[in-house]
């Protein structure tokens, strides 16, 4: 509950907190607590910690100040006789190397030091400091405890308590400790940037299951990460009976969330779920970190690997489809922009302006698009005339799709040990010893739940597939999620209605299987074992694809 401090007869402050059976001369003494002020260098005056200890004394229940650095209070909370709810602080901005601006002072009624709940406070809140005033008999002000957070260290420790003191020795210039707090702050992230270059991410998959339902999926997810060059500091599997609607976690894993973050110095929360945009909105308002989810993670490392001019058309126009829904600007996304003569009334939002923009590029990027879609028909009508046959390559991402293009056709097709390395489509030409050529494609890579706006970018692309003669799938078979990714593989080709098309599976990277396993594995998939780098192992790989191109045409000739 929250009272009104009046002026003049207009509501100016509020007091928040448990004010419920408090005398009303009470309420008006705790309401003069707006009037008062604390010199700024100073962390606290004596005669406030006095007013304060003699009302807490009174009511028997604790009283919290927020004192902003000029050392004009900002907001005077009651709680009970445990502990006291501090009021939501959002408005007052926080940053990497930034503190609140605000510092938290209340009493304690039984003398005891800062409690566990005040040093969270502290951490979530990200404040200057947080105090905690004894009180001695008759209701006079004690030594007072308080904390303050640290830099990111390697010790991972959050805050550090100081000495108690009395208020009227505490003679400290708190301004100065706070900006050499704040520097020494900004010096510790400048040297974890430098260090390590990028992000630093916790990974978190939530789950009413089993552990070890989404144990493998997070480990892709970490690998995703690594591809897009994130630092990864901490992955958590979260196990709940319930997921919650609007954050997926509950308020208290929330806190431990933002308290490992402070500690491991992350910046960024990227989870293995997709969020809905009122979940990002939520989880982002109250950790204050940067949020996530899979398919951003996907989009973003897309983005990174797009050379081409299509390929960066096909990003552009999946990240907006997946951004439009969740345009939104935090409290002024709904101020006015437009105004005067014609343009009073209703007038425009940023939100709708955005939305508006967002769409008109979007309309122009699917145009853009029709006219390559027309250019790749061109070609496509090219190849047919020319009769000549067309292999495409497929699998996982990171199967070693580039890798087998090079070595069949003796290309230089830039290979790296990396998801998605390979993004814009790349064609050669193979000549077989029966003397002669088909042409031989590598595709994008595929993953398990390939986000829809993406498969809708590539449409385009991946309806190349269906003009081809056999489709080659690639597997990684030193891969432990072997059984899965081909699944999911099967699952998207089958998606894309190409079930009709011959394929060829192939079990790669033989020169890390054990000969037992390996054979087992070509039993079970039907398989064709090589090693996409030794072009002595791809002999019968050459053989099985002559023989699936040659068959139509040795049936159209008895024809």
């Amino acid at each position: 509950m929250r009272i009104p401090y009046w002026s003049g007869g207009v509501a100016i402050k509020t007091v928040y907190g448990k004010i419920e059976g408090l005398k009303g001369n009470q309420i008006q003494r705790i309401q003069r607590i707006y009037r008062r002020r604390i010199p700024e260098r100073r962390i606290i005056s004596p005669e406030l910690a006095r007013y304060m200890t003699e009302l807490s004394y009174e009511i028997g229940r604790q009283i919290g100040v927020m004192v902003d650095r000029g050392g004009n209070v900002q907001f005077v909370v009651v709680g009970d006789a445990r502990r006291i709810v501090w009021p939501d602080i959002s408005a007052y901005r926080v940053g990497i190397s930034r503190l609140r601006g605000l510092r938290m002072l209340h009493t304690h009624l039984e003398g005891e030091p800062l409690t566990r709940d005040d040093l969270n406070d502290l951490a979530l809140m990200r404040v200057d400091m947080i105090g905690a005033i004894t009180i001695d008999g008759g209701g006079l002000p004690g030594r007072m405890h308080w904390g303050h957070l640290l830099p990111p260290n390697p010790e991972g420790t959050i805050w550090r308590t100081m000495e108690p003191e009395h208020p009227s020795r505490m003679e400290m210039d708190f301004l100065e400790f706070i900006r050499s707090l704040e520097d020494e702050i900004g010096r510790s992230q400048r040297v974890h940037q430098v260090e390590i270059g990028s992000d630093r991410a916790i990974l978190l998959s939530v789950t009413t299951g089993p552990r070890s339902a989404v144990r493998h999926s997070l480990q892709e997810l970490e690998e995703l990460a690594r591809s897009s060059d994130v630092s990864i500091v901490d992955s958590i599997i979260l196990q709940r009976q319930t997921i919650d609607p609007r954050t997926l976690l509950g308020r208290g894993q929330l806190n431990d969330l933002v308290i490992r973050s402070l500690q491991q110095g992350a910046n960024l929360l990227i989870f293995d779920q997709d969020l809905n945009p009122s979940q990002v909105k939520s989880i982002t308002d109250y950790t204050e970190l940067r949020v996530i989810d899979r398919t951003q993670l996907i989009l973003d490392i897309f983005a990174q690997r797009a050379q081409s001019r299509e390929g960066k058309l096909q990003v552009e126009l999946a990240q907006l489809r997946y951004l439009l829904p969740r345009l939104a600007t935090k409290n002024t996304a709904m101020s006015r922009l437009t105004g005067g003569i014609g343009g009073r009334g209703p007038g425009e939002t940023k939100l709708e302006i955005n939305r508006r923009r967002a769409r008109e590029r979007l309309h122009r990027l699917e145009h853009e698009m029709k006219q390559i879609n027309r250019q790749r028909d061109q070609r496509r009508n090219k190849r047919r005339s020319n009769r000549l046959p067309i292999i495409s390559i497929v699998g996982y991402t990171n199967a070693g799709k580039s890798t087998l293009l090079n070595t069949l056709t003796h290309s230089q097709v830039r290979v790296e040990n990396r998801l998605f390395d390979t993004l814009d489509p790349t064609s050669r030409r193979l000549r077989f010893p029966r003397d002669f050529e088909a042409i031989i494609t590598d595709t994008v890579g595929f993953i398990r739940d390939l986000p829809r706006d993406l498969i809708a970018a590539f449409r385009a692309t991946l309806d190349e597939l269906k003009e081809a003669d056999v489709l080659v799938h690639v597997i990684d078979a030193s891969n432990p999620r072997l059984a899965e990714q081909v699944t999911s593989v099967d699952s998207i080709l089958a998606d894309l209605g190409l079930r009709h098309i011959p394929v060829i599976r192939v079990l790669n990277k033989e020169d890390l299987m054990n000969p037992l396993q390996m054979a087992q594995y070509q039993r079970q998939y039907d398989g064709i074992a090589v090693s996409a780098n030794d072009a002595s192992t791809l002999p019968p790989l050459i053989h099985s694809l002559e023989e699936t191109l040659c068959r139509p045409l040795q049936t159209a000739r008895k024809l």
